[in-house]
This record gives structure tokens, sequence and C-alpha cells, in this order.
């Protein structure tokens, strides 16, 4: 008699799930050394200047504006054409002005479409006038 090998089979529909489960694990790992990037910048770094016309600019870090805006990543990856959630103006909102314009002025991160972040105030029918990028 033959021995046969018998491989472990995949049902065709857990195929989806591990190519989804894949790109989360490599997305979170993309953002946690672009944080970590960022951190490592920052403590070699002074604090931002306040925004023009900002009475006291962010009263956050760079970081933790970003982590604010984690309900938003759907909304501002590169070519989405997902809105932003309620989750994601809520955040938009108690993050204010002074600290979107700190992350629009802040340096590049891998999966996020800078221009569509500065269009989340308006996305998300808030009142707050565009940030003023400085290059």
């Amino acid at each position: 008699m033959e021995a046969h090998s018998i491989a472990p089979s995949h049902h065709p529909l857990d195929m989806p799930m591990m190519e989804s489960s894949k790109a989360v694990t490599i997305w979170i790992m993309t953002m946690i050394l672009t944080l970590m990037t960022i951190a490592a910048q920052q403590q070699q770094q002074q604090p931002p200047p306040s925004m023009p016309g900002e009475a006291g600019g962010c009263s956050r870090t760079f970081f933790s504006a970003l982590v604010q805006l984690i309900p938003c990543r759907a909304a501002v990856a590169p070519f989405s054409p997902v809105p932003p959630t309620e989750a994601c103006c809520s955040a938009v909102v108690t993050l204010g002005r002074p600290c979107l314009c700190l992350l629009a002025n802040g340096p590049p991160l891998s999966g996020i479409d800078r221009s569509m972040a500065l269009q989340l105030p308006q996305r998300c029918s808030t009142n707050f006038p565009p940030c003023e990028v400085i290059n």
C-alpha cells in the first residue's frame, strides 16, 4: 500500500479572512514602526511652534493626536472611497483645529493621504478653517 500525505486544506471561505488578518497585522506593524520613528524624532527636536492664529496651539503630542484619529483610518487611506464615520467626526471635533494642523504639518505617515486628512473637517461638517500647511 502506498502512503499518501494529506495536506491540511483550507476552506475557501477562510481565505479572505486570512488575507484581511494579514493586512491588519501589516498595517499595525507599519503604524507601530512609524510611531516609534516619530517618537524618536520628537525626543531630538523641540515641540513645534503654535500655528498662526492659534492661541496656545495643540495641547497634545503628535503621537497622542494621531492616536485620537484612529477611527478615521479608513477615510484617509490613499484612494479610499470610504466617508468618515460618526466616530471619526467625533474624534475630529474632540481633537480640534490646532491638533489637526499639528498633524497636517508633521512627518508623512505611511498609509495616510494627507490631502484626504486635511479634508476631514469639511467632510465632517465642522466649522474649522483650513490648516496652513508649512512646507
